[in-house]
């Protein structure tokens, strides 16, 4: 009875221990931090709406590790130094689909920025205020042939952080009505009494292609509603 004694006391001691430097692990403290780009300019796109994702092979529990794209374009996650998978979801973004794979070396701070082809991009877009609107002036380029552009906005917001589902009001133009590219579009929309009172906005482009769900975003600008 003794002995059995002194073997459970034993056993309980290991697995507290065990647990215990189980429990004590350093948390990740290396970065992998970059931007989503079209030659070499980051894409502006929703905030937390598009992500990449991470994978380690090598280990028992092989499941993916979520990154989610800024509104900026860029990226950053908190990681164990080691070799990494980075993959672009399909549908996930206002680009063509890539399958192809972008092996990542994370050791301490590394940064690596991952191509994309969009479908449409903002070659230029200036905000005025006309009393208590604002009217937008873009040039759309087609990147991909084969896309159809579905529609233009306009958002306005209280921060950078205005997409199609933060604003505070917006505009549109129906792609049927955009028939020549190589023309600026002009989009106006009166700004809300809560924006007027601030004295300012901020007024983002977005673009939305037939058939993808996540729109392309021009930088936001602040806009003087004084």
């Amino acid at each position: 009875m003794k002995s059995n004694f002194l073997i459970f006391i034993t056993l309980a001691v290991i697995t507290l221990v065990t647990g215990c430097q189980k429990d004590n692990y350093d948390p990740p403290s290396s970065t992998l931090s970059g931007r989503v780009v079209y030659e070499g300019q980051p894409i502006g796109v929703r905030s937390n709406g598009v992500q990449l994702e991470l994978w380690q092979p090598g280990y028992n529990l092989f499941t993916k590790i979520p990154v989610y794209v800024a509104w900026d374009g860029t990226f950053s996650a908190s990681l164990f130094d080691g070799d990494y998978k980075l993959v672009r979801l399909r549908g996930n973004g206002p680009w063509l689909d890539n399958a192809d794979t972008i092996n990542v070396q994370v050791k301490g701070s590394t940064v690596v920025d991952v191509p994309v082809t969009p479908h449409f991009i903002v070659k230029t877009s200036t905000f005025q205020k006309n009393g208590n609107a604002v009217t937008a002036t873009i040039n759309l380029q087609q990147i991909n042939a084969g896309s159809k552009l579905e529609r233009v906005n306009l958002y306005l917001g209280t921060t950078t952080i205005v997409d199609q589902n933060n604003n505070a009001g917006g505009a549109e133009v129906l792609g049927t009505a955009i028939t020549d590219l190589s023309q600026p579009i002009t989009l106006t929309v009166n700004a809300p009494a809560n924006l007027v009172s601030k004295g300012y906005t901020y007024a983002r482009i977005g673009v939305k292609t037939e058939g993808v769900a996540e729109r392309l975003y021009s930088v936001p600008q602040q806009v003087s509603l004084k």
